[in-house]
């Protein structure tokens, strides 16, 4: 009898481990089909995280859960991607991408281009930039990889001249070689500092990124004194680490991007001061 009871207490333990042991496979195989399905892209605010917010219910119809992680400045999100924190980011044009890898060292690739941010030239002083003074106080972003972008920006409208066969994408105030108005550039803010710089009606005028400039209230296209045209080289990529830019997930996140929908609600909702692109 005791013999028999042995038997079929260990027939009984066998079938709840066994039980246990398929609830918990179903389980972890519930996790990786979810976690199959989920994209997380950081983003900064505007107008990148809203693109990608109007883009969501479309990629949840192609069966993928994306999920938005925000931030406010330029440095964290690529932090936040070499650490696998995140399948991509979005909020960086192709310049401040190339400085980044040469100067950290990331393994990235660029997964596509989606839109441009034009910069904007903004004044509390005066209506335009043939009203600036001689010796003109103009702010613009201490990030290194902007400095090329404003001043071939304000090339082309007139207020300096690069020297000839500078890259103009890392042009610095040194290559100058013509200044009739003897503007004189401050460096020393942060990006996402100067709308807040021009709202103090700090200097003569301030050089600043659409996406911070819609951020805090400013329309560019109103707000602004001159504004980059919208053939700039200055694209906002997905940035991915190197190989993820061929996996299904991001190659259906950028068709989505660039769909006719997506592409119509960045022209509609930022009325030019975004621009969409299609590759």
């Amino acid at each position: 009898m005791k013999k028999w009871l042995g038997t079929l207490l260990t027939f009984a333990l066998v079938l709840v481990l066994a039980a246990c042991g398929s609830s918990d496979d179903n389980k972890a195989g519930s996790d990786k089909k979810e976690d199959d399905n989920k994209l997380v892209v950081g983003a900064t605010n505007v107008p990148h995280a809203e693109i990608l917010e109007e883009a969501k219910p479309i990629l949840k119809e192609k069966g993928i859960d994306l999920e938005i992680k925000t931030f406010t400045d330029y440095v964290l999100p690529n932090k936040a991607l070499d650490a696998k924190e995140l399948d991509a980011n979005f909020f960086q044009h192709i310049p401040y991408f190339e400085a980044q890898i040469k100067e950290n060292g990331y393994d990235f690739a660029n997964a596509g281009g989606v839109h441009i941010e034009p910069i904007g030239v903004y004044s509390k002083k005066y209506k335009s930039l043939d009203d600036l003074p001689d010796g003109a106080h103009i702010i613009v972003s201490s990030s290194v990889p902007d400095h090329g972008r404003i001043l071939s920006m304000l090339e082309s409208k007139g207020l300096i001249k690069l020297k000839d066969g500078v890259n103009k994408v890392e042009a610095t105030v040194e290559d100058i070689v013509e200044n009739p108005k003897n503007l004189k550039f401050d460096a020393k803010y942060e990006a996402k500092l100067l709308p807040q710089i021009y709202n103090q009606g700090e200097g003569d005028a301030v050089l600043i990124n659409s996406n911070y400039a819609i951020d805090t209230g400013l329309n560019p296209i109103e707000d602004s004194i001159a504004i980059e045209e919208s053939d700039s080289p200055y694209v906002n990529i997905i940035a991915v680490n190197k190989g993820d830019e061929n996996s299904d997930k991001i190659k259906t996140l950028l068709e989505v991007l660039h769909s006719k929908e997506i592409q119509d609600f960045i022209l509609e909702k930022y009325k030019g001061s975004v621009v969409p692109v299609s590759e």
